[in-house]
């Protein structure tokens, strides 16, 4: 490999100034992520009044609606796959070898692991925010629709969307919120010791 073929490296070696500055710019980013992580319900109060920002500014322009559409689909999809499980009960229903969702009392516990993590689901869902603010700004995508028509279609898809996901919920036997293996308590008295 020749002097310079390495990516981000100018002609001498060293990396470029425009790398460095872009390493150092998603180091930061990705800091600022880690420390948000413990803050849940920053993180969706702060992605709500994103959004609560965003409908306004699309209400006071009267416009861009097709843009809100695709968020709305966007952020079903990421809905969907938050409430799916990681490894979809139907593939795994024929074959032995791997785990499956408890389906029994008595079965091993197994925690729901979802497809997409809430963080990511976050990241995700915040990031499609933003990007459809900034697409507000430029009238390219100030597309002329008659926005009820798209409402009742999203409304209609967000409703056929979730029953197949509550069919699929009921036939497989899984609920998408656990907080942990549930604990079992015998009598109060169990762990005494008797009196002589």
């Amino acid at each position: 490999m020749s002097e310079g073929d390495s990516v981000g490296e100018s002609v001498h070696g060293k990396p470029s100034v425009v790398y460095r500055f872009f390493t150092r710019l998603g180091q930061i980013y990705q800091s600022w992520l880690d420390k948000s992580t413990p803050y849940t319900a920053v993180r969706w109060v702060v992605t709500l009044g994103l959004s609560f920002v965003y409908m306004i500014r699309v209400y006071l322009l009267q416009g861009w609606y097709i843009v809100t559409y695709a968020l709305g689909i966007y952020h079903l999809n990421l809905f969907i796959a938050f409430l799916s499980p990681k490894v979809d009960p139907s593939l795994m229903e024929d074959s032995d070898d791997g785990p499956s969702l408890p389906t029994k009392q008595n079965e091993e516990f197994r925690p729901f692991i979802r497809r997409l993590p809430e963080f990511k689901f976050w990241h995700a869902a915040t990031k499609g925010i933003l990007v459809a603010m900034v697409c507000t700004f430029f009238d390219a995508f100030n597309v002329p629709v008659f926005w009820p028509i798209l409402v009742m279609y999203f409304i209609m898809l967000f409703c056929i969307t979730m029953k197949r996901q509550i069919k699929h919920m009921i036939k497989y036997r899984y609920i998408p919120f656990t907080h942990g293996k549930r604990r079992y308590r015998g009598k109060e008295d169990a762990g005494k010791a008797f009196a002589s």
